[in-house]
């Protein structure tokens, strides 16, 4: 079939990868335009757009895919389907409309839960213990279109949002090769309709949610840490006014005789934090503008002492 990919993050690489790897017909690649960034906000491409350049495959960078011109752009390259990853703008229906098997979304949920910008985040925040990966059929909605086919796998104790994310990034992308794999040219892939009812909402991450509430449980914190890893971080404020990343740490069922937020010194370098429910074992911290250091070094680089207190914003 003539497959025409949408992608732009990292999220999206493994399913490109993959479609070139089992020589499907590439018509082209749809990525964001290049966007500053780092310190010197130089124009960088998306990963999508790197690993295109490298097979040689035609790249298009619209600003915004509805425009009519772009879409006349689509039209003409006419594909047999549209395989949509991490694209990260909403398809109107004119280009939804152009391939006769229809546009192809990977989604990383078990749909219809977690609808949206940031389910990986919201699953490991909201302490789920399985999550998967969704193929559908892409209608004007927010992920509200017909269900292809899910796979499920649990969440570990110790994933993250990194790890989850390229768990499930290679999960989706060998689905949607045997999917793709069992279709014609000319007839969508069977679908059924999502429940509605059953739908939960995934939003977009803020720089807000990362700031610690030290009088919320262990797990809670702890799952916090987990689901914020890529963006925006964890983070909690410290004397005055340092602000702590929260890099890595573990919820212990013990509880500090202690307000939350008081810090306890444990056998000189073990370094724990009362919660409204348990402790939680700070292990790896990033203070601002320096490197991540292990708890111990934090112990002896600021000299800590039991009993000091670590802040959320709102209560400097």
């Amino acid at each position: 079939m003539r497959t025409l990919f949408m992608g732009t993050s990292e999220f999206a690489v493994p399913a490109l990868k993959e479609l070139i790897a089992h020589n499907f017909e590439l018509i082209g690649v749809v990525t964001q335009p290049d966007r500053p960034s780092g310190r010197g906000k130089r124009l960088s491409p998306s990963p999508v757009k790197v690993v295109a350049a490298e097979h040689q495959l035609p790249i298009y960078q619209p600003e915004k895919v509805r425009d009519p011109k772009f879409v006349r752009t689509l039209e003409r390259l006419a594909p047999d389907v549209t395989v949509v990853a991490a694209f990260g703008q909403l398809l109107p229906q004119t280009v939804l409309d152009i391939p006769p098997c229809g546009t192809i979304n990977l989604h990383p949920s078990l749909l219809p839960k977690y609808r949206g910008a940031a389910p990986i985040q919201w699953a490991l925040i909201n302490g789920e213990i399985e999550t998967g990966v969704t193929l559908m059929q892409l209608d004007a909605g927010e992920d509200t279109g017909d269900i292809i086919s899910a796979v499920r796998i649990p969440i570990r104790d110790e994933d993250t949002a990194f790890t989850l994310t390229e768990q499930l990034a290679q999960l989706g992308a060998e689905q949607l090769v045997e999917r793709l794999s069992e279709m014609s040219g000319d007839t969508p892939p069977p679908s059924t309709p999502q429940n509605d009812a059953e739908a939960t909402h995934a939003p977009r991450l803020t720089k807000e949610m990362g700031n610690v509430n030290w009088h919320q449980p262990a797990t809670t914190i702890y799952n916090l840490v987990r689901g914020t890893a890529i963006w925006p971080g964890a983070y909690t404020f410290f004397r005055d006014n340092l602000r702590l990343k929260i890099i890595d740490c573990q919820p212990l069922p013990e509880t500090l005789n202690a307000s939350p937020g008081t810090l306890e010194i444990v056998e000189k370098r073990k370094l724990l934090v009362a919660t409204s429910d348990g402790a939680l074992q700070l292990l790896k911290i990033q203070p601002a503008t320096k490197k991540v250091m292990e708890a111990g070094d934090f112990i002896n680089g600021y000299q800590l002492q039991t009993g000091e207190q670590l802040l959320t914003a709102s209560s400097l």
